[in-house]
């Protein structure tokens, strides 16, 4: 049998608040996206509704979301429901839109809400472990070791240990807050390390050494001496059997040498 959309006269909510949910949603998606009609539609349903996102949003109230916000979120997904649903197909917008709330709500707290960006795996296997946790200490009457929980989410015991440490990136700390709630207490970043001073050091010897072995073995000589030795200029023309003014002269062509070729343009 053929079904006919009810003809509508004008786009305001209240001359659409008394069809039924298969008429609103033909009348939704037939109309363009930014239309009056469209909107009044799509609010009438949202009102009709409203109930569902907010029994969906309760469930997280002990959350540190807001219920607003969790509330906003929602609706998203009902819009998503209400603009995907095929009323040809299915008889309930209710039972589609449930689950695309309950969705967007979870997507939120997993997209959202972490600080360090986790594996969406990880995140999963997370919130599976939440669930498999709290039956195991009621089953065991303890908490369950991570094998326990491998065995019961069948996962390995190395995945349990990474969805825990992924529990570190849900909300991070910042380095200013107090360790203690003392007054004067030191900050978190008081506590970690500063960065070496000799990384950069370090970085440029290595740049050197690929260099090195293109000098001639005097000059590697001489500088080995002058900056590992510790020798003066006079001692090394000891050892060299050279002037003074010879080593002088043989240290600043070496080092104006691997200068110029550590300026080097990087080839692409």
């Amino acid at each position: 049998m053929n079904t006919v959309a009810t003809p509508v006269t004008a786009a305001r909510p209240r001359d659409l608040a008394e069809l039924r949910d298969a008429e609103l949603l033909r009348i939704i998606q037939s109309a363009p996206r930014d239309s009056a009609t469209r909107e009044a539609g799509c609010e009438v349903l949202v009102t009709r509704y409203r109930a569902l996102v907010k029994s969906c949003a309760l469930r997280y109230q002990n959350s540190t979301e807001s219920h607003e916000e969790l509330m906003q979120v929602g609706y998203v997904g009902l819009l998503k429901a209400i603009n995907n649903f095929d009323p040809e197909v299915g008889s309930s917008l209710a039972g589609y839109a449930q689950p695309c709330v309950s969705g967007e709500i979870k997507r939120y707290f997993r997209d959202r809400r972490w600080q360090v960006h986790v594996k969406r795996s990880l995140q999963e296997l997370r919130l599976e472990l939440r669930g498999a946790s709290a039956e195991l200490t009621a089953e065991l009457g303890r908490t369950p070791s991570d094998a326990e929980l491998a065995r019961r989410v069948q996962v390995s015991e190395d995945d349990v240990r990474a969805a825990r440490q992924a529990d570190l990136a849900f909300q991070a700390a910042s380095l200013d807050s107090p360790v203690t709630t003392e007054d004067g207490s030191a900050s978190l970043g008081d506590l970690l390390g500063d960065e070496d001073s000799q990384l950069e050091h370090v970085i440029d010897m290595q740049a050197v050494w690929a260099h090195w072995s293109e000098l001639p073995d005097r000059e590697q000589r001489l500088l080995l001496m002058r900056f590992y030795g510790n020798m003066t200029q006079s001692e090394i023309g000891e050892q060299l059997g050279i002037s003074q003014m010879h080593v002088s002269r043989l240290q600043a062509e070496a080092l104006s040498y691997l200068r110029a070729r550590l300026n080097e343009p990087v080839p692409a």
